[in-house]
């Protein structure tokens, strides 16, 4: 498929030493990239700065400028694990920016699919919260736009961080337009995401959690991808799907106890976009977590190398 690869220098802008959460992983990304030769397949795409209305359709106007003031103010942490400097609300604007320029291109049919290098990461922030590395929710940010700016009925989103995505379980929860569907390791950060989380009111049986345990990994892995996933997609019948694409499911991960190998990894991503295929639906990928700096590029490779063939 053609396949577009969002990236900016102005994401490792975002940064402090020695915190997981850092520069040197879109670093690897890149060199990964470039040395496997993808850099030269795949259809680059320049982020824009998202504005702070857009990152409104799913924040709090006063979070917005919170996060502005705090950073303008030379930044600090956000809460225990959340840092932010004096560039981090321009670089957090632009995660955002690529995810809807990404979706603006698929939408011109520029191209089929794009994966977002794209950071902080997002699925933790919650309405008014910055929380778990992550200022803007940057794929549900992405859902309110397609559902609001582009007239899509619906979207589903898949999320295979090793962390259960809260940020955007919740804003979704009582929504039957945008289906959430998550595998993360439970009981572990943020202690959300049972299997009991099923929505609520309208949205009542559109958010999925498939908890997952410590050890967990590539067998364990395989129905809920093969089986699972795509018969809840094809039920749902989206129009786009959105992928929260968190490598800290592998093995080698230092924050995670999941045990998936790169091509456990590939083959989540393959189900994926088979489905996607099949009913004739575009995707975006958008990076979330992944610390083992050599993993992290290694399964980014895998992911686009099947976008690329899928």
């Amino acid at each position: 498929m053609r396949t577009g690869f969002v990236y900016d220098d102005i994401y490792l802008k975002h940064d402090y030493p020695d915190h997981p959460e850092r520069k040197e992983r879109l670093i690897s990304i890149m060199n990964h990239m470039e040395k496997s030769g993808l850099m030269k397949e795949v259809i680059s795409i320049e982020p824009r700065r998202a504005t702070a209305e857009e990152v409104a359709l799913n924040h709090d106007p006063n979070y917005v400028q919170e996060v502005h003031d705090f950073c303008k103010a030379g930044g600090g942490f956000l809460d225990p694990d959340t840092y932010a400097n004096e560039h981090s609300y321009d670089v957090a604007l632009t995660a955002v920016g690529g995810v809807l320029e990404g979706i603006d291109r698929i939408q011109r049919g520029e191209v089929e699919t794009v994966f977002c290098a794209v950071r902080p990461p997002g699925h933790h922030a919650e309405f008014a919260k910055a929380m778990g590395f992550c200022l803007f929710n940057n794929v549900a940010i992405g859902a309110h736009y397609l559902r609001k700016r582009k007239g899509i009925e619906r979207v589903f989103i898949v999320d295979f961080d090793a962390h259960h995505g809260n940020g955007t379980q919740r804003s979704f929860y009582q929504d039957d337009t945008v289906f959430y569907f998550s595998s993360h390791e439970y009981p572990f950060y943020p202690g959300t995401g049972s299997a009991q989380e099923k929505g609520a009111g309208k949205g009542e049986g559109y958010t999925l959690n498939v908890p997952m345990s410590a050890g967990a990994g590539d067998e364990d892995y395989r129905p809920v991808y093969e089986n699972l996933l795509p018969r809840v997609i094809r039920e749902f019948s989206p129009n786009f799907v959105l992928v929260s694409a968190g490598y800290d499911l592998h093995a080698d991960d230092p924050l995670t106890y999941l045990n998936l190998s790169t091509e456990g990894v590939r083959d989540i991503v393959r189900s994926i976009l088979r489905v996607c295929r099949e009913l004739g639906v575009p995707s975006l990928f958008a990076l979330e977590g992944g610390y083992n700096l050599r993993a992290l590029g290694e399964s980014v490779v895998a992911t686009v190398e099947e976008m690329l063939s899928a």
